[in-house]
């Protein structure tokens, strides 16, 4: 007879750890691989992430803890910036410097000069058709899973933003470096293969960063290697772009049992989402317009790490 799986010790999941964290994602590793450290590191009951990046990518990577997950959603739509070099005079299986090449074009001619002019015709709202090693979902799959098995299928083109668009030389012929601004959704790979084809021949995509997710930069990402709990950030930073409202003690009441509100009782203008707060500034809920003028919880948050400290259910403090 098998022996019995062993036991984890007691309180190996804090299951109050609601929050969120955000990384400085390291090459050679997938995004659920990340997801998957940050649990097993924080000892977080759950976790999920706010947009895919590649194994090869690095940079910002979202990580929502615990009930805060739920939060992710209103991250994942936020803005996007990267920075990547752009190698020009060979297309790849994957448009990035990680596939086989399969076409290869004498580029050399081409100056920077020429680079910045094709640049300027992809700045603003753009069609691009999503890559084959997309995470984009067609019939059920996952295109890079089809990918792999040597499956391809038409894709719909999809419209874009592109916000800023600047290039740089650097010192090697033939590789440019891209800062790049741009919507959520958009394809950096294929933005460098286009150009690539604007310029009269073909390109790649290297070294991409991102810089980036709405209000989360690099400068407040956290190297893998160095995180612990003390960089677990309040779940309320998820939902630090959408309007904020602070109701009086009977409306946070109806709010924590999830009721759906008339938006001047909330306080609400605009079209929402808002973020519903108590009076010492904690997440209750996000709310969303409902018709006839009023407003329906998307997300009602439960006490989370401060229960049992006097606080209201349905808030989640700091952590």
């Amino acid at each position: 007879m098998s022996a019995a799986p062993a036991r984890r010790a007691p309180g190996w999941r804090v299951a109050g750890l609601d929050g969120c964290v955000v990384v400085d994602k390291p090459a050679g590793m997938t995004s659920h691989d990340v997801v998957a450290r940050c649990r097993r590191v924080l000892q977080a009951a759950r976790a999920g992430h706010a947009g895919t990046l590649d194994p090869d990518a690095t940079g910002v990577l979202v990580v929502g803890l615990g009930a805060a997950t739920r939060l992710l959603r209103f991250v994942s739509g936020q803005p996007k910036s990267y920075s990547c070099e752009l190698v020009l005079g060979s297309e790849t299986t994957t448009l990035d410097s990680s596939g086989e090449v399969v076409a290869t074009y004498d580029m050399h001619a081409v100056t920077l000069g020429d680079v910045r002019e094709a640049a300027r015709g992809f700045v603003g709202r753009i069609s691009q058709v999503p890559p084959m090693v997309s995470a984009l979902k067609i019939g059920g799959r996952r295109l890079h899973e089809l990918a792999r098995e040597g499956v391809e299928v038409p894709r719909e083109p999809r419209s874009v933003e592109i916000t800023r668009l600047e290039v740089e030389g650097t010192d090697r012929p033939g590789v440019f470096r891209l800062e790049v601004d741009c919507s959520s959704g958009t394809y950096v790979r294929s933005l460098a293969a286009d150009l690539g084809a604007a310029l009269g021949g073909g390109a790649h995509l290297h070294r991409l960063r991102r810089s980036a997710v709405g209000r989360f930069s690099l400068d407040s990402a956290v190297p893998l290697a160095l995180l612990e709990r003390a960089r677990v950030r309040p779940a309320s930073e998820l939902v630090g772009h959408l309007p904020r409202l602070a109701p009086d003690a009977e409306v946070r009441g109806a709010v924590a049992h999830g009721r759906v509100l008339e938006r001047r009782a909330l306080g609400a203008s605009g079209d929402g989402p808002w973020a519903v707060v108590d009076e010492n500034g904690s997440l209750l809920a996000v709310y969303e317009a409902w018709p006839g003028e009023r407003a329906k919880p998307s997300v009602v948050l439960q006490a989370g790490s401060s229960a049992g400290s006097g606080a209201r259910p349905g808030a989640i403090r700091p952590a």
